[in-house]
C-alpha cells in the first residue's frame, strides 16, 4: 500500500494557469483535488485572494473551482506570516504561513517561491514536479491515478 499524499496548499497562479490552459499540469493537479486523489487546505485568507484574482480575470470564473474549497478542509487557526518575511511579494507570505502551519506542501509556479528554498520552512513545488514527484499518489504499479483530462484510471 502506498502512503497517503501530503496535504497541498495551492497558490492562486496555479488555479489561474489551470483555468486557462485545460490540459496544462496546473489543470491535471487541479483535477486530482477536484476527484479528491489529493486533499487541499485553505484557509479564509488564501481562498479570499485566489477568488479576487481570479473574478478580475474575465474569461475565467471563480464558481469553476469554488467547490474545490472544501469545509472540511479548511484550516481556522491563526497562522503566522512573519518567518516569510523574506518572501518579496507579501501576497505568497499567507501561502507558505498556510503551509507551514498545515505541513503541507505548497504548490505554485511563483519564481520567487520556488528559487528560495532553502530559505523557506516548507516544501515547494511547481505542479509539473509534484505530479511527477516522490509525493505524488501513485496506482500500485506506480502509473498516475488520473490522466489531463481528469478520467479515472
Amino acid at each position: 500500500m502506498h502512503p497517503k499524499p501530503p496535504p497541498l496548499v495551492i497558490d492562486t497562479n496555479v488555479f489561474v494557469a489551470a483555468l486557462f490552459r485545460e490540459g496544462s499540469q496546473a489543470a491535471r493537479l487541479i483535477d486530482w483535488v477536484r476527484h479528491g486523489v489529493v486533499r487541499m487546505v485553505w484557509n479564509q485568507e488564501t481562498m479570499r485572494e485566489t477568488r479576487t484574482i481570479i473574478e478580475r480575470i474575465p474569461p475565467i470564473d471563480w464558481a469553476s473551482v469554488s467547490e474545490l474549497f472544501q469545509m472540511e478542509n479548511e484550516y481556522t487557526e491563526p497562522t503566522d506570516h512573519h518567518p516569510f518575511h523574506k518572501i518579496p511579494d507579501p501576497d505568497d507570505r499567507k501561502f507558505a504561513a498556510l503551509a507551514y502551519a498545515t505541513g503541507a506542501i505548497l504548490i505554485s509556479q511563483d519564481d520567487d517561491l520556488l528559487g528560495c528554498p532553502e530559505q523557506l520552512e516548507i516544501l515547494v513545488l511547481s505542479p509539473r514536479k509534484f505530479l511527477e514527484g516522490p509525493y505524488a499518489p501513485r496506482a500500485p504499479r506506480g502509473e498516475a491515478i488520473l490522466d489531463v483530462q481528469g478520467d479515472c484510471r
